[in-house]
């Protein structure tokens, strides 16, 4: 029982260091998905305490002379005032399952699910705070609003790792966010339905509006085994040998379809949103559809595409 524990510690600490030194190029992968949809993002349009010039407007009786623009004022023969876009700060957790499952990678796809989760809550926190707002990460960080969130994340990320003795768990542990915080979980979400429930419902009852993106590799959504196969637990021990794996295939697609719809369903009973995205997929497009439901001004549909 002990070597096996130690050889399962090992093992863990062996997952930490690879994932920790995958980080840099994650990093870099990240800014450029980031930098990728900077112009076709944009902010709630809407006038209000800010820094960007949204519009000109005709002054109205009774406002302070001191908002005249007097330039713009002088092209015509009445008064104009200078509006700036509405910038309401508000602040996006994001929380990124790091458990075995997520280390799954098959040969259809072009990176792990982990990598591909890492890649968007990175480049997502970017963008929430070039676009006014701070973030932080579930467990990990406080909200930050700092042009160099991604570094600060990854260096967050990268010592968690490190110091990390069991393996990390499939759903986002309870921790307090202030109402009307968004907050996006990014995973496999394997665990169990009430389990992810309760999660989405601990978040919620303090407030929080969210979304979920949950995270599949090709080979899960299309089960193309052929002939006898044998089925490894992820991070574990188990095995499962099949003799015809073909025969499996409809029962395993109508769990698949079970699994997806008590997710959605945990998703709506709480009003958030819910997105499946497959690692062949383009990241970019994931982020897109994640930012653009952030920027909404709520949950309206329990489905989306990414």
């Amino acid at each position: 029982m002990a070597t096996a524990a130690l050889a399962s510690g090992r093992r863990i600490r062996q997952e930490a260091e690879t994932l920790a030194a995958r980080l840099p190029s994650l990093v870099v992968a990240a800014r450029h998905v980031a930098h990728s949809l900077l112009h076709g993002v944009h902010g709630r349009r809407q006038a209000g305490p800010g820094e960007t010039f949204w519009q000109f407007r005709p002054f109205v009786s009774g406002e302070p002379a001191a908002r005249v623009d007097w330039r713009r004022s002088a092209r015509e023969d009445r008064a104009f005032v200078r509006e700036r876009e509405w910038e309401a700060s508000h602040t996006v957790w994001i929380w990124f399952d790091r458990s075995p499952s997520m280390a799954f990678a098959s040969d259809l796809a072009p990176c792990a699910k982990v990598d591909r989760a890492a890649v968007l809550a990175l480049a997502l926190a970017d963008l929430a705070v070039r676009g006014g707002e701070r973030a932080g990460l579930i467990g990990l960080t406080r909200p930050l609003a700092t042009r160099g969130v991604i570094e600060r994340f990854a260096e967050a990320i990268a010592a968690d790792e490190r110091l990390r003795a069991a393996p990390a768990s499939g759903l986002p542990a309870p921790e307090p966010v202030r109402a009307r915080s968004k907050v996006v979980l990014l995973g496999d979400f394997l665990s169990e339905a009430q389990d992810v429930a309760r999660a989405i419902g601990a978040l919620s009852a303090q407030g929080a509006e969210g979304q979920i993106l949950m995270i599949a590799d090709p080979i899960e959504e299309t089960f193309p085994f052929v002939g006898h196969t044998e089925f490894l637990e992820a991070g574990g021990a188990a095995r499962v040998r099949a003799p015809r794996a073909p025969n499996l295939r409809h029962a395993y697609l109508a769990r698949l379809a079970e699994h997806r719809v008590a997710r959605r369903a945990a998703c709506a009973a709480r009003g958030w949103g819910f997105a499946l995205h497959r690692t062949d997929q383009s990241a970019a497009q994931a982020l897109l559809a994640l930012r653009a439901r952030l920027a909404g001004p709520g949950p309206t549909t329990t489905a989306w595409s990414a």
